[in-house]
């Protein structure tokens, strides 16, 4: 019996050894064809148009490097991010092209120029047809604008630039100051240019480094911009108003650009206020003060701005250089004559930027700003002169301002009225916020 047992085991034990074989071959085959699909799956996720950091199939060993962003054989779409030392031919090469290709595409119009100004960073998406071949390519350099070249035959490319829609809305800031302008603007939650960009319209009749008080206010209507529902940044600021030291300053920005005042005289004047970006003063404008380092009292026809070695100096006004040299008592120094009434006097530069008999404009920098000559620190010493008398540079009466034309006059007003009521009624929203 039991030799009989022992002989029948060996018959079902071997049928067992052929069917867990069959079973593994199944196995294995249903595992290459879901590694296969899987990848399909994979290259069906690209969208032509759309940025893809990276493949989704490279490991992360790829991912570090980027030494590639192209897909596997499968794909019609491919994404390329720009590294440094990149051009175009060894991008296309990357992704599978051919230097014909790169020729052909090279020549593909006008548009195809931007290929040659790409940053590292960018995106290259390129989609292909059944056979690989380039079917279209597509840049996107800016928020709103991105280049698109498609084949037109196998040895044809044509460019073409595709310009997004840009929506607005308006946005309000509001506030007062306590410590300083800046930080008044940052806490309102205006940003950096912004903030600038309001000293900016107001410089002609505020200085912002020399007459700026606690307990002075603003309020600032701007806009906020949108390209298919995404946040791209700020726009311009449309309507703002300023009140400094009780004297109330309104700007309305016109269809061509410019700030004008609410009676249509433009912000823009013969001078500004300040030559230098808003910063401290070291010296108010007194016709008395002790000298630092001459340890005598003397009069001070000027002002004074203190800022780092450096700081960029700008002319007040449009003008001629009638001097720009050197000397123990001023320094590197630069005087401009405005015309036949008025002379502006830049002092102790660290380094002069224009010469005599250069025509400046406004805004234009003359010098960076130092200590050389008689100077105690880094500093301006900025001075006004009007028919050979010195003037207090931030009260002096300048020229007026060139009003609106008169044909956009009454549009002008009409757009006022408007931009002013929403202002208006932002403040009253604001104050009743804080009530």
């Amino acid at each position: 019996m039991v030799a009989q047992t022992i002989k029948t085991l060996p018959r079902p034990h071997k049928i067992s050894l052929v069917a867990l074989s069959i079973i593994v071959f199944i196995l294995t085959i249903s595992m290459l064809f879901s590694a296969d699909a899987s990848r399909h799956a994979t290259s069906q996720v690209l969208q032509p148009g759309i940025k893809y950091p990276i493949a989704l199939s490279l490991t992360d060993e790829q991912i570090l490097t980027a030494e590639t962003n192209s897909l596997d054989a499968h794909n019609d779409a491919t994404s390329y991010r720009v590294q440094s030392g990149d051009n175009l031919a060894n991008i296309f090469k990357q992704v599978g092209l051919s230097a014909t290709d790169t020729y052909y595409v090279s020549r593909a119009g006008k548009h195809a120029k931007k290929l040659l100004k790409m940053m590292p960073g960018d995106f290259l998406n390129f989609i292909f047809d059944e056979r690989g071949k380039l079917n279209t390519l597509t840049y996107e350099y800016s928020d709103t604008e991105t280049l698109i070249i498609q084949r037109k035959s196998d040895d044809e490319y044509h460019s073409a630039i595709d310009i997004a829609k840009v929506y607005s809305k308006l946005s309000f800031a509001q506030g007062e100051i306590e410590s300083s302008f800046w930080n008044a603007g940052i806490k309102a939650g205006m940003t950096d240019n912004t903030i600038m960009q309001l000293a900016d319209i107001f410089g002609w009749d505020i200085d912002f480094a020399m007459e700026i008080r606690a307990g002075d206010t603003f309020n600032v209507m701007y806009e906020e911009q949108f390209v298919n529902g995404e946040f791209i940044g700020y726009g311009d600021i449309l309507a703002a108003e300023f009140v400094n030291q009780g004297e109330v300053f309104q700007a309305i920005r016109h269809a061509d650009g410019s700030y004008y005042a609410p009676n249509g005289r433009s912000m823009k004047k013969s001078f500004l206020r300040a030559p230098v970006n808003f910063r401290y003063i070291s010296s108010n404008f007194t016709k008395k003060r002790f000298h630092p380092v001459q340890k005598r009292w003397k009069a001070h026809r000027g002002t004074d701005y203190a800022a780092p070695t450096g700081t960029p100096v700008v002319a007040a006004g449009k003008g001629r250089v009638i001097k720009s040299t050197y000397d123990k008592y001023n320094g590197h120094h630069v005087f401009i004559q405005h015309g036949d009434k008025y002379v502006t006097k830049y002092l102790h530069f660290s380094k002069r930027k224009v010469k005599k008999g250069d025509i400046v404009k406004q805004g234009q920098v003359i010098g960076l700003l130092g200590a050389t000559g008689l100077a105690s620190g880094p500093h301006l010493h900025y001075e006004f002169l009007v028919d050979g008398v010195h003037r207090n540079p931030r009260t002096v009466q300048l020229p007026k301002a060139a009003p609106i034309d008169k044909k956009h006059k009454h549009a002008f007003m009409q757009l006022t009225k408007a931009q002013l009521s929403l202002l208006n009624n932002n403040k009253r929203i604001m104050l009743a916020r804080i009530d």
